[in-house]
Order: structure tokens, then sequence, then C-alpha cells
């Protein structure tokens, strides 16, 4: 299947083997995020502030929740292929390519089915304003229509990535987001259709997506090759990709969970609250999508160097990975309390709704170099096979601590004192992730090849 000496990821300068992996990720990463981005952008101009909270409040909250869910899932096939691709294992790469696209096939068809159903119980349960309740369920029922195509583009990018190939998810994004907003600008500016236009968009560009990625699958990528009369679900594989993938679909939804709760909180302080949570989040976006990247490239560079046995250069890939991500998060800081005004003016015109903003920016952005910490180092971890202590330190310190925030300290708390959980709760889980790195990360390397 491949020459080990050929990997770059294996044999390369590490630092440059790992951003020449990033980047495409990054930029891959952003054109993903810009499918809700423009929508909210396109309707937000020319629906309203009503509609930008339709499509980015409890809506967003639902969907970021499903979305987080995928990409967890997606990591236990990129692990668990990036582990035998480093180990020249092309049989056990095979395996693992065709279960995890037929998991892919039935387990997004069984989730937009289960989605759709239960949409509306699920803004009511998340308080939904009244007057959103119509469009924001139009809204979210679409996409769970579409929800294959989404699940499916993500298990296949992360086969990719897991062999190395970053780039051609990225092209393909690049040209869906295009299209995307070509047709948000067409159905929603032109036409008038509002959530509705902007659903359809998306939904016809995430199809687009799966399709290409399936078609590089099956005719154009040379180390792997996914045959359709060949998809079958191998319960041991399957048992494999979910030991890692689940652990780590739920420490990721469990920020999704702990955000509806705050989003109900946030509900119940007016549309101007929401529409202000609403446009925050899409410019802190920009930072969660770096946050994401860098741990997307460590979580390959591992796997490959750990399937390899070549401990040392995982402990540096992790320590520069660290540094560097912890950098870009001072300067996304700075940047974010100078430029904010301007980027929220992008989702919205009202000045209230941008102060309310800037309240968070000032608050929250000081603490992304210490997120940064757990996220590396838990990404190391998760790329070794240890994925209990994410979801631990994610159920605990972030979805129960949070639910004993609004609940019990400030159960009628203000804007600012309800969301003043989030640096508290980021500061909880990197003490605990990084101190179990810090007194277990021998161990597991040393452990190497004594595992199946």
């Amino acid at each position: 299947m491949q020459n080990k000496d050929k990997n770059p990821m294996l044999t390369g300068v590490i630092w440059k083997q790992v951003l020449r992996f990033f980047f495409p990720i990054l930029i891959g990463v952003f054109f993903q995020q810009l499918y809700n981005t423009v929508d909210a952008v396109v309707v937000g101009r020319f629906a309203g502030k009503a509609a930008l909270a339709s499509v980015g409040g409890s809506s967003g909250q639902i969907l970021n929740f499903l979305f987080s869910f995928f990409m967890g899932l997606s990591t236990g096939a990129t692990v668990i292929i990036a582990h035998a691709f480093g180990a020249d294992h092309p049989e056990r790469v095979d395996d693992a390519l065709h279960t995890t696209y037929a998991f892919g096939l039935v387990g997004g068809s069984i989730f937009g089915a289960v989605g759709f159903l239960f949409t509306k119980p699920l803004l009511r349960l998340l308080q939904t304003p009244a007057d959103l309740m119509p469009s924001s369920i139009l809204y979210v029922r679409i996409l769970m229509a579409g929800m294959v195509f989404a699940l499916l583009y993500n298990m296949c990018s992360g086969i990719l990535r897991a062999v190395g190939d970053s780039k051609r998810p990225l092209f393909i994004l690049i040209g869906c987001c295009g299209a995307n907003i070509v047709l948000d600008a067409l159905f929603v500016a032109v036409f008038r259709m509002g959530v509705l236009g902007a659903a359809i968009a998306t939904v016809l560009c995430q199809a687009f997506s799966a399709v290409v990625t399936t078609w590089l699958l099956v005719k154009k990528t040379p180390q792997l090759r996914l045959r359709l009369s060949r998809l079958r679900i191998k319960p041991d594989v399957l048992k494999k990709i979910l030991s890692i993938g689940l652990p780590t679909a739920i420490a990721g939804s469990m920020f999704s969970i702990s955000n509806m709760i705050l989003q109900t909180a946030i509900n119940r302080m007016g549309i101007d609250e929401v529409a202000a949570w609403t446009a925050y989040g899409k410019v802190d976006s920009l930072w969660w999508m770096i946050n994401q990247a860098f741990s997307t490239a460590i979580t390959t560079f591992v796997g490959q160097n750990y399937g390899a046995g070549l401990t040392d250069r995982v402990r540096k890939g992790t320590r520069q990975v660290l540094m560097i991500e912890m950098a870009t998060a001072v300067v996304m800081t700075i940047a974010f309390n100078i430029f904010g005004p301007v980027l929220l003016s992008l989702f919205t015109t009202d000045s209230h709704v941008v102060d309310l903003g800037m309240q968070l920016v000032r608050m929250l952005t000081p603490f992304y170099a210490v997120y940064a910490i757990s996220e590396i180092t838990g990404a190391t971890l998760r790329a070794e096979g240890h994925v209990l202590v994410n979801t631990a330190a994610n159920l605990i310190g972030v979805c129960v601590f949070r639910i004993i925030w609004v609940t019990l300290i400030f159960p009628s708390g203000t804007f600012r004192q309800t969301l003043a959980c989030y640096p508290i709760s980021w500061t909880l889980i990197t003490i605990f992730i990084a101190g179990f790195y810090l007194r277990n990360q021998g161990k597991i390397l040393a452990g190497i090849g004594t595992e199946d």
C-alpha cells in the first residue's frame, strides 16, 4: 500500500507537515461553516432579525449538536484508518473504509428521520419564542431531511484525511460554498423565500459534496478503493470505530447540549439577546474553526505516527502544535477585541445587538488560549485510543457545570452572568484533560506494540 519512508507524516519536519495538513483543513472548515453563516448573513440582511434568530437561535443549537456528533463519529474512522495506514496494513484500511461508508449511509438516514420527527418537541424544549417557532421548525426539518448527505461528507472527508489528503475535500467545499452563496442570494434575496430558501440551498450543496467525495473514494484515491458492491458493516471493525468515535461524539455533543441549555435561558431574555448571541456565535466560529483544524491535524499526525510506533514524533508533534495554537489564540483574541464591532455589523445593523455582542467578545475571547491546551492534549489522547477522559471532562466540566450554573447559581441571571459559565468551564476541562495527559502520556507511549 505505501512505503513508510515516503510518507511525509512519518518522516518530514514535524511542524511543516502538520501545518501543510492544517491549512487545507482550516480553509475547508471555514467553508463548511460558511454554509450556515451565509444563511445567517443573507437572511439577517434581507428577512430581518427575527429570521436571523430563526436560523441561528434554537435551530442553530440543534444543528450544531448534530454536526458535533457527526464530527465525533467520523473521528473514530479517521483514527482507525490512520493507525492502519501508518502501520502499512491495507486489509485493515479496506475493512474500515467500507464499514465507515456503510455506517454513514444507514446512520445518516436514521438520524435525519428521527430529527425530522422530533424537531418541534426539541424547539419547544429549548423554549423557542412563539414568533420564531414556525420558521425555526421549517428550517430545521429541511436540513434534517438532508442530514444523510452531511454525515456522508464528514465520513468521506475523515477517511481522506486519515491517509493525508486534506486538499481535495477543501476544493469540494470551496465549490459548494460558492454555489451556496449564489443559491442563497437567488432564493432569499431575489425570490424572497426566507428561511425556506436558505435551507434548500444548504441541502442541495451538501448533497453535491457527498456525491463528489464518494466519487473520489470510488475512482480517484489509489491508496483507497471504495467499491459499492462491498459495502457492509463488519461488527468487529464498527466496534473499534465506535469505541473511539462514539465517546468523541458524546464529548463534543456535551458542548452542544450545554449550549442548548444556555440558549433556553437566552430565549427568555428577548429577541435582541438571541440575535446578539447568534451574531457573536458567527464571529466566534472563526476561532473554533482554527481550533478544530488544529485538532484534526494533530489527530491524523499522532494517529499515523502512533500506528507506526514513532513515539518521539508523537511527543514533539503535540508540543509543537500546542505552542502554535496558543500563539494563534492570543492573536485572535486581540483581533476580535479590535475589529469586533465591524464583524458583528455583518450580521445586524441594530446597535443594541452589536453592543451586547461586544460584551461577549470582551468576556470570552481572553480564554481561547486556555481552551487550546485541552483541545490539543485531548486530541493526542484521542488519536492514541484514549477517549474516555475527554468524554468525562466534557460531561462534568461542561454539561453538568453549566446546568448547575443556569439552574442553581444564576437561575435569573443577566446576559453576562448567564454566559460567564463559558470561560469557567473551559478552565475546568483544561485542568482535567491536561492533567491526565501529563500523568499518563509516558505510560501510553511505552505501551505501543503491546495492543492489537
